[in-house]
């Protein structure tokens, strides 16, 4: 992927991975991503639905992106 969506990536792992965001802990909105991230909302639905894939976050409809309390992060 480009280099913004690499930089979003990094920015959502750091919040998982830094324990800001513990197991169930829910992720900021899309929108507020974005501003927060400097990015637009294509490129953050495109990451978050990477780390949906790859088990790290859950999605609820209606509710937001949610840590699972096995994100699959390996050191």
């Amino acid at each position: 992927m480009g280099e913004k969506t690499d930089r979003v990536e990094r920015s959502i792992r750091n919040l998982i991975t830094s324990g800001d965001l513990g197991p169930g802990g829910r992720l900021p909105s899309e929108r507020a991503l974005a501003q927060d991230l400097e990015a637009g909302r294509t490129t953050i639905r495109l990451v978050l639905m990477r780390l949906t894939t790859e088990g790290v976050i859950r999605s609820e409809h209606g509710r937001g992106y949610f840590v699972n309390s096995e994100s699959g992060e390996t050191e």
